[in-house]
């Protein structure tokens, strides 16, 4: 599946460079206020990626590593859960998700989120197994009439901000609006303050993302996807609630999930906007 912004003219100039098959997919976006240079030197880095054989190697082979992780796990679980990370562009959404995933971060190598993303994660916990199939959503204002058409399908919800960035804080309110309108009522959710590696940058204390939590009723951590501080921790003290709630036992949303770590003050989750 190929990614991609267009005007009228460059996606003429990328179907004339580029034989895409019929299968491909374009995702449509108005840039008519772009700049006509900046978007002549866009397109043009852009029909070179799409051209590279390494790109279309690297294509082919997640989309045949998603085919076989869905496979081999199809039988191999006591329960299956939905969790969807939502919340602002550039919190380190996919930073969390790739984090929890493979235990990597991704540092510069990669472009911002299109529409949805997922990966299945199969893990253990209280002796029982679990399969998260974890969607990583688009936060720009422009994906929004797509994502949030998914909440509904959604066990669980990570509502990340940037903790080094106000902004995206003060925009939570506004994603909880959309959650309680789109998203089934049963829906889990948890606040997660991003990037706590960087604390020199701090912009929104703890306190202020635990009380937050507290006026939802709902859980609250702080995570780092650099460092790996409460990101696995996150994700099974999760998996565990949604478990006993399967089981029909009532479970109390704690304002704070009390995990600890060594803080890094090194660089951050999530390099690009």
């Amino acid at each position: 599946m190929y990614y991609c912004y267009q005007c009228n003219n460059a996606l003429r100039k990328l179907k004339k460079r580029i034989d895409l098959s019929k299968k491909s997919t374009f995702f449509i976006v108005d840039l008519s206020n772009v700049a006509k240079d900046a978007w002549n030197i866009f397109t043009y880095h852009l029909i070179s990626f799409l051209s590279s054989s390494s790109y279309v190697a690297a294509t082919q082979n997640d989309m045949m590593t998603k085919k076989q992780e869905s496979f081999s796990i199809l039988t191999e679980f006591d329960y299956s859960f939905t969790v969807m990370l939502i919340g602002d562009s550039c919190c380190g959404k996919t930073c969390l998700l790739i984090r929890f995933k493979d235990g990597a971060f991704l540092n510069n190598n990669f472009i911002s989120t299109v529409g949805i993303d997922y990966r299945n994660k199969l893990i253990e916990v209280d002796n029982v197994k679990v399969k998260l199939q974890i969607w990583d959503t688009a936060g720009q204002e422009r994906f929004l009439a797509v994502t949030t058409t998914y909440y509904r399908d959604a066990d669980a919800l990570l509502l990340v901000y940037d903790l080094t960035n106000r902004q995206s804080f003060v925009n939570i309110r506004d994603w909880l609006a959309r959650i309680k309108e789109n998203a089934k009522e049963t829906v889990l959710i948890t606040l997660v303050g991003n990037k706590v590696d960087l604390q020199k940058n701090r912009k929104v204390k703890y306190e202020e993302g635990r009380q937050l939590a507290e006026a939802y009723n709902i859980a609250f951590i702080e995570t780092s996807a650099k460092s790996g501080q409460n990101v696995k921790e996150t994700f099974q003290e999760i998996a565990r609630k949604l478990v006993k709630m399967q089981n029909g036992e009532s479970v109390k949303n704690k304002s704070t999930i009390e995990l600890v770590g060594t803080l890094s003050k090194r660089s951050s989750c999530c390099l690009t906007s």
